[in-house]
């Protein structure tokens, strides 16, 4: 089993500020702790940075060259995200390394891979920047899949603090996309309420599992295994693109989640084993939020090691799941029954 690792110095030029909790200590920190994974089964991908054609799949032109005009400056881009004399180039490699990734997965060079990038991206809508986000990198990554690669189905599963909304607003029509989040609601950005369950011909191909405050590894395994699994069994997708944010980590600064380090290991088995069960191709992982820079780099090398099969972590579960995700599910299957029968 080889996994793709994307790393590069420009991703620590992106500065949203001095104290801007989206910093480069986040990849600082990750990188610093690269060394102490064993190098069998490991490759180091070079990213390459994204057109501007590539990227308008997902974002508006004019939007696209508003960034570019940053290009040197120091910008606002909306009151939580920041622009600094590289970051035009940063988001585009950033992009681009989802791409280069994803290239490799799909040439059976890699049976998985994590991109280890910045700025993040899930809250990046077409002509929006959000949310520390620029270009939705995800999202792109995903068009790009379907057009230059042919594929037909591509599941994503967003299991960041935060409710997904530029990923969601991407997809939410389109059936050839399946998007499922997992996030804390009531939060930031206010959007991913299990009745979102997308629209025309996409409507049963958004899923959406809120999270009440302070749900910890049994919880979030438990919706893994009661949503995601089954339904990602049924639609039997391609590959799965992972938008992995760290900020439902137990001491993350701008989280009320209590997840370990045993839970995200044993979440990212749940996706490698859809994605060996189900894809042609592997799992592709990107980083999204998580703003505990020494937490986040062990969580990171936690997901890491899964990915090798490898596993540093082993979970074990601590108590049954509690009564507000028990409800929630029973919830989200009937607002699903519609489009997937009873699963």
């Amino acid at each position: 089993m080889n996994t793709g690792i994307i790393k590069d110095p420009l991703y620590l030029e992106h500065i949203c500020g001095e104290y801007h909790p989206e910093s480069p200590a986040r990849l600082t920190h990750i990188y610093s702790m690269l060394p102490s994974i064993d190098t069998e089964g490991i490759k180091y991908i070079k990213p390459r940075s994204a057109s501007h054609e590539e990227i308008s799949r997902i974002h508006d032109i004019p939007y696209i060259n508003g960034i570019a005009a940053t290009r040197g400056t120091f910008a606002s881009l909306d009151p939580d995200t920041g622009a600094s004399p590289k970051t035009y180039e940063a988001a585009l490699l950033a992009v681009g390394g989802c791409l280069s990734l994803a290239d490799s997965i799909m040439s059976t060079e890699l049976s998985n891979g994590f991109a280890l990038i910045r700025p993040p991206g899930h809250h990046a809508e077409r002509s929006r920047s959000m949310g520390f986000c620029i270009f939705n990198n995800i999202a792109v990554a995903a068009r790009y899949l379907q057009v230059e690669k042919g594929l037909e189905r591509i599941l994503i599963v967003d299991f960041d603090l935060h409710h997904g909304n530029g990923t969601q607003k991407s997809f939410y029509s389109d059936p050839s996309v399946l998007y499922l989040s997992t996030h804390q609601f009531p939060y930031y950005p206010g959007t991913g309420w299990y009745e979102e369950t997308g629209g025309g011909a996409g409507s049963g191909y958004t899923v959406n599992v809120p999270m009440g405050y302070g749900m910890n590894d049994d919880d979030y395994v438990f919706a893994f295994q009661q949503v995601l699994v089954p339904i990602a069994d049924l639609y039997k997708p391609d590959i799965i693109l992972v938008s992995a944010g760290f900020d439902i980590y137990y001491n993350d600064p701008l989280g009320g989640m209590s997840v370990t380090e045993s839970g995200f290991s044993e979440l990212a088995r749940i996706i490698l084993d859809i994605a060996q069960r189900c894809c042609t191709s592997g799992a592709l992982f990107a980083l999204e939020g998580g703003y505990d820079p020494p937490g986040l780099a062990r969580c990171v090398k936690a997901v890491i090691a899964m990915m090798k099969g490898c596993p540093e972590f082993h979970y074990e579960k601590k108590r049954d799941p509690c009564r507000g995700i028990i409800d929630r599910v029973k919830d989200i299957k009937k607002a699903l029954s519609p489009y997937w029968g009873s699963f």
